[in-house]
């Protein structure tokens, strides 16, 4: 099984998202791309062909759930998996996002030291 190498994240809040960058990069030695919109995830999925994709449940416009729709009906982007990270963790709203096709779901405010090995044991359990 390939190892975890190429992480596109999705996230509108620009503190978040710098967060999450010396997480996945400087703790977790990950190659990363950086998007601030469902739309925009779209097309970044398809030009950087990441290994996994983290999306924020709420965003403006094209929200997670939403993002993730369209990304299983696009050909060149429905096998990337995806982990969902959001605030609403509760086991129900857990269980729901995973019904959408999601391998699994990390909570914000999530661990920036513990990010990249999280995000890569959900990896090594996706099969």
């Amino acid at each position: 099984m390939a190892e975890l190498q190429h992480v596109l994240c999705v996230e509108d809040e620009p503190d978040i998202r710098t967060v999450a960058q010396i997480a996945l990069e400087t703790v977790g030695g990950l190659r990363t791309s950086f998007c601030p919109s469902g739309v925009e995830a779209l097309e970044t999925a398809r030009s950087c062909r990441p290994d996994l994709i983290v999306l924020d449940v709420m965003m403006p416009g094209l929200d997670g759930p939403g993002a993730l729709k369209q990304l299983r009906s696009d050909p060149q982007t429905r096998e990337i998996p995806v982990v969902f990270m959001t605030a609403k963790v509760q086991p129900n709203e857990v269980d729901e996002l995973k019904s959408l096709g999601a391998l699994d779901v990390v909570a914000k405010p999530f661990d920036p030291m513990k990010l990249a090995q999280q995000l890569r044991e959900i990896w090594a359990r996706r099969s």
